[in-house]
């Protein structure tokens, strides 16, 4: 990777974002893709593949902690209809990208931000919001809507020449498809926002987590997204759904948590991790075991008792038990959701 480039682009992998990367290579000038990866976004595999067939380099940058900590402490713009800091996601992006300039030698800012097609974060005060806040106004320049927006120092020294740049607005895609086909992709990315934060059954997921914690922790909202999902208490109980994600789990395993494996049959691995001080007792463990036991069909259809082995802090032991779906772990949900967000919006405001 050339260290030496005139822009970094924020590089979701959409459309918009490619776009904006070519419209200013065009112009003859270097630019470095920032993929932003956390626990709810990012494809850091896919890069290779982006690379070939978009034309643009692309660096993976993770923000995990940061970005979880900004939820923690109250996003400054709120959360949209679920659990997404979408305005306060940009500025923190849009924010880091500002502190590699210097790093790889670049001048400005690119992002595929377009006026008017997302509700939440692309209207134009919001825009605005995101530049200032971000303190970027002097180096952020948005290509595919930079008709409409103020002229950059980029564009008034003649480094970018504006009258080269398209005018977008709106929520539709045919300018983009357009340019698209003249660029001769061979793949054109859906229009789907690919954060899970704005996905209800992801957003369950991560909602207990935000409920109990109060320093980010990456490795739990890892395991949040990985696997069938069982709470009881503030005790949680990640089950596997494939080979997938036992491996994940066997990574994700901390000295602190409990794992359960089915033994003499195939079956899932789980993985158990308390939050708040909660302690595990012998009937949480037989629910576990008996709740894991029940994702292995070839168990369930024995008709018998089922050997689980479980890794606890203290030791090693193995328990017997019936698989049973009917526990007292139960799939999470957004319950309690609006009220949390009033009662730490008015923490924040007292």
């Amino acid at each position: 990777m050339d260290r030496q480039y005139d822009a970094l682009a924020l590089f979701s992998g959409g459309l918009d974002s490619i776009l904006a990367c070519r419209v200013i290579q065009d112009q003859g000038l270097k630019v470095l893709g920032l993929h932003f990866v956390t626990p709810f976004f990012g494809y850091p595999e896919k890069i290779p593949h982006w690379e070939e067939v978009y034309g643009v380099e692309i660096m993976a940058v993770d923000i995990s902690e940061k970005y979880i900590q900004m939820m923690l402490d109250v996003p400054e713009h709120g959360m949209g209809k679920l659990v997404n800091p979408c305005v306060d996601c940009k500025i923190m992006m849009i924010s880091h990208a500002k502190t590699l300039l210097k790093e790889f030698g670049a001048k400005f800012i690119i992002s595929g931000e377009v006026t008017g097609q997302r509700p939440m974060s692309q209207r134009a005060p919001v825009l605005n919001a995101i530049r200032n806040s971000s303190g970027t106004a002097d180096v952020l320049l948005r290509p595919l809507c930079a008709q409409s927006q103020p002229v950059t120092p980029m564009e008034e020294s003649g480094l970018v020449d504006r009258s080269k740049l398209p005018d977008i607005f709106g929520r539709g895609r045919k300018i983009q498809l357009d340019m698209a086909a003249a660029y001769g992709f061979s793949e054109i990315p859906t229009p789907a926002g690919g954060c899970k934060l704005t996905e209800y059954e992801n957003a369950a997921r991560f909602f207990p987590l935000l409920r109990r914690l109060e320093k980010a922790d990456v490795n739990s909202f890892r395991l949040a997204t990985t696997g069938r999902q069982f709470w009881s208490g503030d005790k949680l109980l990640s089950i596997g759904r494939d080979q997938k994600d036992n491996d994940r789990i066997e990574d994700l395993y901390e000295a602190e948590d409990y794992l359960f494996e089915v033994r003499g049959f195939p079956g899932p691995l789980s993985l158990g991790r308390s939050f708040c001080g909660a302690e595990w007792d012998r009937e949480n463990i037989r629910e576990a075991a008996a709740l894991t036991a029940s994702f292995s069909p070839k168990a369930v259809r024995s008709g018998e008792e089922i050997p689980v082995a479980v890794i606890t802090p203290s030791g090693e032991m193995v328990v017997k038990v019936m698989p049973e779906r009917e526990t007292g772990f139960v799939q999470p949900g957004l319950d309690g959701l609006k009220e949390w967000k009033i009662a730490r919006a008015e923490d924040k405001q007292g």
